[in-house]
């Protein structure tokens, strides 16, 4: 009786394992998702700049479109905008996850994996001591 237990449970924590594996697989794929459209915008944006004429046929979804260059080129640089606010936000998920996998795995956590970029008030306070000590 206490095998079976035993195994049910094996089976159970296997299972948690995996759907955290695959939950960080997925938010890896959208990163990827994410930052080819923003790619793409780029390039739109490129184009428009390239362009001579005022007006300018976009694709909307399914759509085809002709509208001004400039009501375009802001429709691209805000879907850009919105791509890298999703892209930090699942990245910043994806940390925790992460961790919270190798929690499951009884492995310690990614060192340095927590680790957030210096403010610019930091950064000026090192280059004044740098530069004071050189």
């Amino acid at each position: 009786m206490t095998t079976m237990d035993e195994h049910k449970e094996m089976l159970n924590y296997l299972s948690k394992i995996e759907e955290k594996g695959v939950e960080i697989l997925t938010d890896r794929q959208e990163v990827v998702a994410l930052d080819k459209r923003r790619n793409d915008d780029r390039v739109g944006m490129r184009a428009l700049q390239k362009q001579k004429g005022d007006k300018t046929w976009i694709t909307v979804g399914p759509l085809l479109l002709k509208m001004n260059s400039k009501a375009a080129e802001d429709l691209l640089k805000e879907d850009q905008k919105q791509c890298d606010i999703e892209i930090n936000k699942i990245r910043s998920d994806l940390k925790v996850k992460v961790n919270e996998l190798r929690d499951m795995e009884h492995n310690p956590p990614v060192p340095g994996l927590m680790l957030k970029p210096m403010s610019q008030q930091e950064m000026a306070a090192m280059n004044q001591v740098l530069g004071k000590s050189l």
